[in-house]
């Protein structure tokens, strides 16, 4: 652990990278505080420039504080991120530990079912789910969810795969252990580093999903978000860029974050790379 540590501190993107996240995960849990009302509520003047009406960002064509809404999307934007990515895990690391592990038609039959899900495009597969459940945090989290495991199982499925086939792992399948006790001891601990950085990946890749989603107007209309502020400001986007500029900016760098944390993470498991 503390040569991993030593190995993610060396790389200046993913210190950048943890900084940046840190930031917005403050900002996010700070956002009571920083706006108590909510970010619905009319603040000011229709179009105030950033910096006017005591609204740092600016408002939207209604008068709503630009500033409140970046702050509070944050939280919807990370808590959508992290529980979605939670379970697509939760999906994709069960069944590829299964089917890496158990093999033949079991194997077989849990390859066919993601590739099924592989053919499909992910955005078009969770705006079809989204739009059939009606738009709410809870559909929002389990579309993204559902439409992000199969790149897990496949990495899982063929981690397992590897590190099943050593001499650890054959020795306490001689021992009597159960396969299942063979299986959450032994093999998943030493397959776990690659999908820790993929995971973290798919993170952004879910905030990327939620935003589209709520440009679309299919985010849940209860709560603020990144997508649906620069949807709102797209057709003024000339008389009002600040609308669409702010929180366009704040996806941007929470994704870059999230990336940066994620290939110094990659780095520092590799074990390759953390000996160098």
């Amino acid at each position: 652990m503390n040569k991993t540590l030593r190995t993610f501190l060396r790389r200046p993107a993913g210190i950048v990278g943890l900084t940046l996240l840190g930031l917005v995960c403050l900002v996010a849990v700070l956002a009571p505080l920083l706006y108590p009302a909510s970010p619905w509520d009319i603040a000011g003047m229709p179009f105030a420039r950033p910096g006017e009406d005591g609204m740092v960002f600016g408002s939207d064509t209604l008068g709503r504080d630009i500033a409140a809404g970046v702050v509070h999307g944050a939280r919807v934007s990370l808590i959508i991120g992290v529980t979605s990515t939670i379970a697509a895990l939760a999906i994709g690391v069960t069944l590829g530990a299964v089917a890496g592990f158990a093999g033949g038609m079991t194997d077989r039959v849990i390859v066919r079912i993601t590739e099924i899900f592989q053919t499909i495009p992910n955005f078009v597969l969770a705006i079809l789910l989204v739009a059939i459940l009606t738009p709410t945090l809870s559909t929002i989290i389990f579309s993204i969810g559902l439409v992000s495991w199969p790149p897990l199982a496949r990495l899982t499925r063929s981690q397992v795969q590897s590190v099943a086939q050593r001499e650890f792992v054959q020795a306490a399948r001689c021992q009597g252990q159960s396969a299942a006790s063979v299986l959450v001891r032994h093999v998943l601990p030493n397959a776990i580093s690659p999908i820790i950085v993929t995971g973290s990946l798919t993170v952004a890749a879910a905030i990327l999903i939620e935003a589209a989603l709520s440009f679309m107007g299919l985010g849940d209309p209860n709560h603020m978000s990144w997508g649906y502020m620069i949807g709102a400001g797209r057709t003024v986007i000339r008389q009002a860029w600040w609308m669409s500029v702010f929180p366009g900016l704040a996806i941007l760098l929470t994704v870059v974050a999230i990336n940066l944390v994620g290939e110094a993470l990659n780095d520092a498991l590799n074990p390759r790379i953390s000996r160098s």
